[in-house]
């Protein structure tokens, strides 16, 4: 049977986004769909800033004619250094208008594969065919819950990514676990919103990102803001970071993702209380409210806890991959093991972002890592040539 499609696109994030760019620059028609930056309208908190910094937080397209700074010419906007999500939000939105015109707002409800190619059911009952299918459907289904508290009620804890409004919070006492970015923000949004916050995590300190020794210049840094100076550079060249020993990819992986604050926070967490160095060893509900044991045997009587612990991969978890094609998928951990064009082990299926990080490194889950892997995917389907090393910026 002949495709529908040469190329289909699921997701219409930033990454889904820019691969429809990219693709439609080299006159590849594609069918993209879904909701429009969904999850940094549906799942982030309403006031947050981003953590990348500006010159890495445009959503990558070809000759650079879809950035941030375009947009904010456009519509007569001057952007700060740390974007706030309202913008990025409409920034998203803008540029799906301009690369995508002809987004379907339809969503798949199951993606079968098979020698003809890949069939698509979407969430009305129509179907389609596509010879090759890219995955972009983001991490809002990964949120990290560690399992002593999976048994617990939602309105005692909840992941972080469940909540686009903290407001609900205000007057309440909410005790937040983690000292990484998603963490301290959601503490200093609790904290404005008028909530009693407690910060809780293992780490002796927090990590902030501006503390760097003043001897070390900017330059010493890539451009996309993902690690420090020994290890951004190998991480903005995904080509580099999956050629180099398996057991040296973990190290850089952590060192750029490792738990850790952008600097704005440092002021708006002024109020927040601090508990390091202790673990939750205990949850149970008490009383209508959340009683807590920490490593160090003290107590505490919580409305809710919060949870800023992160992301989990596993695609096996996106609802609309039928078990037929994860059957036959290479993985580790949960990360579809991929190639060149970001291709994964069957052919014509292809993982971005963070699914695509076990590959080819920390920069996958970024908005910067678009500027790799959508030219990659595109010249993939062209069928040109890969570069030996290309950058994520």
């Amino acid at each position: 049977m002949t495709p529908d499609h040469r190329v289909a696109i699921v997701g219409a994030g930033p990454l889904g986004l820019s691969v429809a760019a990219y693709l439609r620059d080299l006159r590849i028609p594609a069918f993209i769909c879904g909701d429009t930056m969904e999850f940094w309208r549906d799942q982030m908190p309403q006031g947050m800033f981003l953590r990348s910094p500006l010159r890495a937080s445009s959503i990558a397209s070809p000759r650079r004619e879809l950035s941030l700074e375009r947009w904010s010419q456009a519509h007569g906007r001057e952007l700060p250094k740390a974007v706030p999500l309202e913008d990025f939000i409409t920034y998203g939105e803008w540029f799906q208008q301009q690369a995508a015109p002809d987004l379907d707002r339809r969503k798949v409800s199951s993606l079968e594969g098979g020698s003809a190619g890949f069939r698509l059911l979407l969430d009305d009952g129509d179907e389609l065919r596509a010879t090759r299918v890219v995955v972009a459907a983001g991490i809002g289904l990964f949120g990290f819950v560690p399992r002593e508290f999976r048994e617990l009620p939602p309105e005692l804890v909840s992941h972080a990514s469940q909540h686009a409004d903290l407001s609900r919070f205000a007057d309440r006492r909410v005790a937040v676990l983690g000292s990484g970015q998603t963490a301290l923000e959601s503490a200093a949004l609790l904290h404005e919103a008028g909530a009693d916050v407690e910060l809780i995590f293992r780490a002796a300190r927090i990590v902030w990102l501006d503390s760097q020794p003043p001897w070390r210049l900017p330059q010493m840094q890539a451009p996309t803001g993902v690690g420090g100076p020994r290890t951004s550079w190998l991480a903005a060249a995904p080509d580099v970071f999956r050629r180099f020993p398996q057991s040296w990819q973990p190290w850089i992986s952590y060192r750029c993702i490792r738990p850790a604050g952008s600097s704005g926070l440092r002021k708006r967490t002024a109020g927040v209380r601090v508990t390091p160095h202790q673990t939750v060893v205990a949850a149970e509900p008490h009383d209508g409210q959340l009683r807590l044991t920490l490593s160090n045997g003290v107590e505490r009587h919580v409305d809710h806890l919060l949870l800023g612990t992160g992301y989990e991969i596993d695609v096996r978890r996106y609802p609309f991959l039928a078990p037929e094609l994860t059957d036959r998928l290479e993985m580790a951990d949960g990360y579809p093991l991929l190639g060149p064009g970001l291709e994964s082990s069957i052919a014509g299926l292809h993982f971005i972002g963070a699914p695509a990080a076990r590959s080819f490194g920390p920069v996958m889950r970024f908005v910067t890592g678009s500027w790799y892997s959508a030219p990659a995917v595109a010249r993939r389907v062209a069928g040109r040539r890969q570069p030996p090393v290309t950058w994520s910026f």
